[in-house]
């Protein structure tokens, strides 16, 4: 019975393009439908970024976690109150409540001097992107970025938070720039993508055109390598000429481990 239904599905052409991509291609049909394990493949897919958009970030283990690499760290909360909120109320999710920013200012640096840069974890649309990406991500960048060079602020944990929270947050630590690592929204095949947005004199109402993102962060997407080495370049372009977002492009060079030549050609080889 098995080989007469494994015998209905028709293979599609392109099946060895897919152990390049996780994209759905190549999937086969039966008849004139989806064979029936990537339908079932689709549905724990799009399960997963439900859960994902759904899910409470664990912020005890990550503040822990932080700590431990001996940075100084602050919780905060958005003014939106809770998750289903936060889904509903985008605006909300954007600005601090009152109690978070009056701790943020006893943060600021003494002497009245601005931290250069402020880096802050929000859980976004996928707390799972930041449970599995933030620690591992911040060991690669923060060794690049050090102290003698850049005054850096406390690392700031903001709960039910979006990308543009990071601009209120930067003003109340007084930092001349905000790099928010944020969960993105779930896709179908990465629930757990993590996007990083560098702005520049971040303040409240800045507009999206002012920043810079770095998108799929994640084991299976552009390693941790090679975003810090972009953001390293963006951040250190920023601070030199004062700007951001649409004025300041990507012209980093990939580092020689990406330049190498590739061990083969997916076009040439046998089928």
């Amino acid at each position: 019975m098995t080989d007469r239904i494994t015998d209905t599905v028709i293979p599609d052409a392109w099946g060895t393009l897919r152990r390049f991509t996780q994209a759905r291609i190549a999937l086969g049909r039966a008849g004139s439908s989806l064979p029936t394990q990537p339908h079932l493949d689709f549905q724990f897919a799009h399960a997963r970024a439900r859960d994902a958009v759904h899910h409470t970030l664990a912020i005890e283990p990550l503040r822990a976690g932080l700590v431990e690499r001996g940075l100084g760290v602050v919780t905060v909360h958005s003014a939106a109150a809770d998750r289903p909120t936060y889904l509903k109320r985008p605006d909300l999710g954007r600005r601090l409540d009152a109690a978070s920013r009056e701790r943020l200012e006893t943060y600021r640096a003494p002497g009245g001097k601005d931290f250069d840069v402020a880096f802050v974890i929000a859980d976004g649309l996928s707390a799972f992107a930041i449970e599995q990406n933030a620690l591992a991500f911040l060991d690669v960048m923060l060794p690049r970025v050090p102290a003698e060079s850049w005054r850096i602020a406390p690392l700031v944990i903001a709960e039910q938070g979006r990308v543009a929270i990071g601009d209120e947050i930067a003003v109340a630590l007084r930092a001349r720039m905000v790099v928010v690592l944020v969960g993105e929204r779930p896709g179908l095949s990465s629930p757990d993508s993590m996007g990083l947005y560098l702005t520049w004199q971040p303040a409240v109402g800045t507009t999206d055109a002012r920043r810079n993102c770095i998108s799929n962060v994640r084991r299976e997407g552009m390693s941790f390598e090679l975003a810090a080495h972009k953001l390293l370049y963006l951040m250190t372009e920023a601070r030199g000429r004062h700007l951001s977002g649409v004025l300041l492009k990507d012209e980093v060079e990939a580092p020689p481990e990406r330049l190498a030549a590739p061990g083969g050609n997916f076009l040439t080889e046998d089928t």
